[in-house]
């Protein structure tokens, strides 16, 4: 009997899992971002809805998003491009903590003055809709096969993936204040430095570790390198947290090291990883849908709608502007910035942070955060690409072409495979493979000319609009860009 149950269990998650697969595939057609797809296929498994199965544990919900939410960071700092964060590097740490900060005291302060919140509840609750979600706002991206011109797709990318851990602390160190009367807001201050300056140190040491682990262990077998990166990821955040840093921060740096750095089965791993971020979005969402009861939205269907329209409107872009006041971003830059700060899983998440510390409006804020998500995910996500092309910032995703070859670098190696664009001024247009004399070490593997590819001779001719993938050491490249003109 035991046995039939598990069989079941495990037959409706597989089902789930697939159903959401199949139906973003399809709603994306439609301009429905993926996100609500599966929050709403966890509202109709559940238990008002046609499925009708009963689930009501925040806590396991709170371990999956936490779990959820480690792999989902440590993926996106393994896809981000250090080179491409710097120059945004302080404008990304002001929205992802004075940013976080004003959003949550704006919030808090229109909880408490129209719906009934004391000061300390609506800190509560802005707290726990004060990040973006990195998920929410790169998965629409991608859906509308749009990106956003100059530096602000990896200001946005580095906001939303830094964002999260300050939220944490806000949402814990204002419950605490809430449950324990006699703890101070001063305590918060220096806890603050500690964890983010811990959270700091150790994601970047443990990133270099794992590199090193990894490139002297030489494992025998490819697939257990993925296996590996999850244990020390999952240990980098146990340490971090045990030593009073901010795990989430570690994972992220973490992430963000190991992306930048040299090791081996550097590509399978990414791969895997983003695998497993994306079964953990639809994982927490999934959950998050089956916690929620569709019914008692309703009874806050007119607060959550005011506070919607207030973070949307008035909140988010106030603490935008104010965070990037001496930036480089126009004026039509942050009003974009604003528009795209989606909420998604993780404000759900910390909403169960008060279900389980029984605070009196826990079960109103966590009704209240997830109709913001919705509001925000239906309402942002669908007309991202209008908002976008109105401001005169958007630009279409340009698709990677994928080459009949695939180059898996050593760690000894110190060649690079890159791609290098002739534009129309470019010196080498006309010029013969052998007429542009590339320094020794470097070499033109293909060329991507139109929708071919082609083996080049040394007779082959350079052309407009070639896509050249260069084989070449990294201290040639300089001298290649050169002679490209790239």
């Amino acid at each position: 009997m035991a046995t039939n149950s598990v069989d079941k269990l495990f037959m409706g998650g597989a089902s789930l899992l697939l159903l959401s697969v199949i139906t973003s595939k399809a709603a994306s057609r439609f301009g429905v971002p993926s996100l609500l797809v599966f929050l709403g296929i966890g509202m109709l498994a559940g238990s008002d809805g046609p499925g009708g199965f009963y689930f009501n544990d925040p806590a396991l919900v709170q371990s999956l998003g936490v779990i959820s939410l480690i792999f989902i960071l440590f993926a996106g700092g393994l896809d981000t491009v250090w080179t491409a964060i710097v120059p945004v590097v302080k404008s990304g740490l002001s929205l992802s903590t004075l940013g976080v900060l004003l959003t949550t005291g704006l919030v808090g302060w229109f909880a408490s003055s129209f719906l009934g919140f004391s000061g300390l509840e609506g800190l509560l609750l802005g707290a726990t809709v004060s990040s973006t979600d990195a998920a929410a706002v790169f998965t629409v991206l991608r859906e509308r096969n749009l990106s956003l011109k100059g530096d602000i797709n990896p200001l946005l990318e580095f906001e939303s993936g830094s964002n999260d851990p300050m939220a944490v602390f806000l949402t814990v160190g204002i419950l605490e204040l809430l449950t324990e009367k006699s703890s101070s807001p001063l305590v918060l201050i220096p806890r603050f430095f500690q964890q983010m300056i811990l959270g700091l140190a150790i994601g970047y040491i443990a990133g270099k570790i794992i590199i090193s682990f990894i490139n002297r262990l030489k494992l025998e077998f490819e697939g257990l390198y993925p296996v590996l990166t999850i244990a020390l990821v999952i240990l980098t955040y146990g340490l971090s947290e045990q030593i009073g840093g901010n795990g989430f921060l570690a994972v992220y740096i973490c992430g963000i090291t190991l992306g930048n750095g040299n090791f081996l089965r550097k590509k399978s791993v990414i791969l895997f990883h983003d695998g497993l971020a994306w079964l953990m979005q639809i994982v927490m969402f999934i959950s998050l849908g089956l916690l929620v009861f569709p019914k008692q939205l309703f009874a806050v269907t007119l607060s959550g709608l005011l506070l919607s329209l207030f973070l949307v409107f008035i909140a988010r872009p106030l603490s935008v502007h104010i965070s990037l006041f001496k930036s480089k971003f126009s004026f039509n830059d942050k009003m974009v910035i604003s528009w795209i700060g989606l909420r998604g899983a993780v404000p759900i998440v910390l909403a169960t942070y008060p279900l389980l510390a029984n605070v009196e409006k826990a079960h109103m804020i966590f009704n209240l955060v997830f109709f913001i998500v919705l509001t925000s995910v239906l309402l942002q996500g669908t007309t991202l690409q209008i908002v976008a092309r109105w401001f005169g910032v958007d630009t279409p995703i340009k698709k990677k072409f994928s080459y009949p070859i695939e180059y898996v670098p050593t760690v000894d190696l110190k060649n690079e495979l890159i791609e290098m664009s002739v534009s129309g001024d470019s010196q080498a247009i006309g010029r013969t493979l052998i007429d542009l004399q590339l320094p020794s070490g470097a070499l033109i593997v293909l060329i991507h000319r139109k929708e071919n590819v082609l083996v080049p001779r040394g007779n082959t001719q350079i052309e407009v609009n070639d896509t050249l993938l260069v084989l070449a050491d990294r201290t040639t490249l300089p001298k290649v860009r050169q002679v490209i003109g790239y």
